[in-house]
């Protein structure tokens, strides 16, 4: 029996990672956590940061081995999903590149078959810059009285087109609070699910799917 996905889609600094640790402590059965930290720490520094490429085409001469690393996380995903395991995976899904990638499409479609729980990780712009002032990590996107750009970017294209199961507001919510709301997401889960629908949908639309946890 395949193991259970899910896919949590944010900007840097949102919760996903403390999400997924939630999941792993509180939902049955044996939880492995992929996503973009763990694959960064794999790589070596001329491939970094790897699928953490922020928006803005700054670095064409990486993204074809940003699309190749997208395309071995999911199949790895996949692959433990088969053996029996469940799969947390964080992941900041754009397509805000030199051009675009139609790389979150070509990703749904290496789950085709199984099933897995699609999540909107929202949190205010205003929240993140104070995680990030909090708990700066060498200075970067440190603002000040000003909104760097580079966060803005995150936050304006991480969440197009918004095709979800379910999202979570980690500024109005703790992540064992959102853990639940996954929980009970992947109880209720049906399809056709969210990925199901981007991997038919090769150029997604920009649309909202699904109402927001307030």
């Amino acid at each position: 029996m395949s193991g259970r996905i899910v896919i949590l889609n944010g900007a840097p600094r949102s919760g996903k990672s403390t999400i997924a640790a939630a999941l792993q402590s509180s939902e049955p059965g044996a939880w492995i956590n992929l996503g973009v930290d763990a694959q960064n720490r794999m790589l070596p520094p001329a491939l970094r940061p790897g699928i953490g490429l922020r928006p803005g085409g700054e670095r064409p001469d990486l993204e074809p081995t940003v699309v190749a690393l997208y395309l071995a996380l999911y199949d790895s995903i996949a692959a433990h999903a088969r053996q029996g395991f469940n799969v947390v995976a964080d992941v900041g899904h754009h397509d805000f590149y030199s051009r675009s990638l139609g790389i979150l499409p070509q990703c749904a479609q290496r789950l085709v078959g199984l099933d897995v729980l699609f999540v909107g990780v929202r949190c205010p712009i205003e929240e993140i810059m104070r995680r990030r002032n909090a708990d700066p990590q060498g200075g970067l996107y440190l603002g000040g009285d000003t909104m760097p750009e580079p966060v803005r970017r995150w936050q304006e294209a991480v969440h197009v087109p918004g095709t979800y199961d379910v999202e979570v507001d980690t500024g109005a919510v703790d992540a064992v609070g959102c853990g639940a709301v996954i929980a009970a997401a992947l109880r209720e889960w049906r399809r056709p699910s969210a990925f199901e629908r981007l991997a038919g949908d090769p150029h997604p639309a920009s649309r909202s799917c699904t109402p927001r946890l307030r």
